[in-house]
């Protein structure tokens, strides 16, 4: 459940820090770091990275670096959510990428994903002196863990994303709700 599957490594438990290296391949010693990974796109990416966040309430920062994926802009969306989240409709508010719509994570995980984190701005830095620098004046202020683990199950069926959160709630889309027992929902005909 924890973490999402994708492109990342994970290293401290106890470390507060994560680190987003946008189309850039970076590696960082995993005794500072709690996770980091490239991230692509700015739907599923996001998602993902969301949901890796609030199931671990001891992340505090985001360090966001390295250079940003063309067409996608990954980062600018992340950033987006970060600042202004998402309108009624999924649609990252501010955010320029091509499809910046979020899906799959409940409003509740994104609210908790721009409290619990401070997002550190170092897009178009690719120098690991420079990001450890940045993260090792970061861990010296230490934060307490936000909450309990928001745990969601990411699973892929057949072209089709299924998460779970604490709440029981199955999500396929954003218009398709299955309950626990597993029948299906159509959200348009509910309202």
């Amino acid at each position: 459940m924890y973490p999402w599957r994708g492109e990342f490594t994970v290293g401290s438990a106890d470390s507060q820090i994560a680190i987003d290296t946008l189309s850039s391949k970076l590696d960082f010693p995993k005794d500072r770091v709690a996770i980091w990974g490239q991230h692509k796109t700015e739907n599923l990416g996001i998602e993902k990275i969301v949901a890796n966040i609030v199931s671990n309430p001891n992340i505090r920062y985001l360090i966001l670096c390295g250079e940003e994926v063309r067409g996608h802009r990954s980062g600018q969306s992340l950033k987006s959510l970060h600042a202004n989240g998402i309108d009624g409709d999924g649609r990252i508010i501010g955010a320029n990428g091509a499809v910046p719509y979020i899906e799959n994570i409940t409003p509740e995980a994104i609210a908790r994903f721009r409290e619990q984190v401070e997002l550190i701005d170092m897009i178009g830095v690719s120098e690991i002196a420079a990001i450890l620098e940045k993260a090792d004046e970061l861990a010296s202020v230490r934060k307490g863990p936000v909450g309990e683990p928001i745990i969601m199950e990411f699973a892929e069926r057949e072209k089709s994303v299924q998460m779970k959160s604490l709440s029981g709630k199955i999500s396929l889309h954003k218009d398709l709700l299955v309950d626990p027992y597993l029948e299906v929902a159509d959200m348009e005909a509910k309202t």
